[in-house]
């Protein structure tokens, strides 16, 4: 299904494949990988049922998500959850599959041309400081952003939405939470279901990342297994 053009102001995401320069030594797993995320990326998109339009463009190991509002103009905070609906459930189902994304989102503008073919070439021009924010805090954001992990840029966010994520009791909004040391993002905790299951994650993350540390250390030293 193509894309019509869009220019205005949404929510915009960009989805990567984690360590995806590693599996491309191995050119089975990562046409594999490729081929789950197209997939996964268009089953999400065709079968959503939201009052917006999550609409999607996949190359090479990423993906680019926004939002297109229904006619009725319906509110920013709805068009946030129906992006983050999308957003889980194509992470969880990559997760299924043993990989991993990292995704960043940022409101702003975006726009969205309509395609160009000339002489076997095909254009798909996109612009707007949602896009560039959100590429840019997904590759080289400060901190670095984990795999597996959710976050949004909190600059440029309406006040409305940060109203909502302060005290809003809704199942999606309850999953979004500020991180210490961090200022600048909203994390997105799509992994869980409840809240209090936050805390408990992020333990089981750090309890990974510091196995895997101390299994590094123990290959450089010459350790057994």
């Amino acid at each position: 299904m193509p894309i019509n053009a869009f220019d205005g102001d949404t929510f915009v995401s960009y989805i990567d494949i984690s360590g995806f320069k590693s599996l491309m030594q191995d050119e089975t797993k990562a046409l594999k990988a490729l081929d789950k995320l197209y997939q996964c990326g268009y089953e999400t998109i065709m079968t959503q049922n939201g009052e917006n339009r999550v609409e999607g463009i996949f190359v090479s190991d990423c993906g680019i998500m926004f939002i297109r509002q229904n006619e009725h103009q319906t509110s920013k905070l709805s068009c946030l959850k129906s992006l983050l609906a999308a957003i889980k459930i194509i992470n969880k189902t990559m997760v299924e599959s043993d990989l991993m994304l990292t995704t960043a989102i940022a409101y702003g503008r975006f726009i969205y041309r309509d395609r160009i073919e000339i002489g076997g070439i095909t254009k798909s021009p996109i612009y707007g400081n949602a896009y560039v924010s959100a590429f840019l805090d997904n590759e080289k954001g400060n901190p670095k952003i984990e795999p597996g992990y959710c976050r949004i840029l909190k600059q440029n966010l309406p006040d409305c939405i940060n109203e909502a994520i302060d005290n809003s009791n809704d199942k999606i909004l309850r999953m979004i939470r500020g991180k210490d040391g961090d200022k600048d993002h909203y994390y997105y905790y799509w992994m869980a279901e409840r809240p209090t299951e936050i805390k408990s994650f992020e333990q089981k993350y750090q309890d990974a990342y510091h196995l895997k540390n101390k299994e590094m250390l123990r290959a450089l030293k010459g350790e057994n297994y």
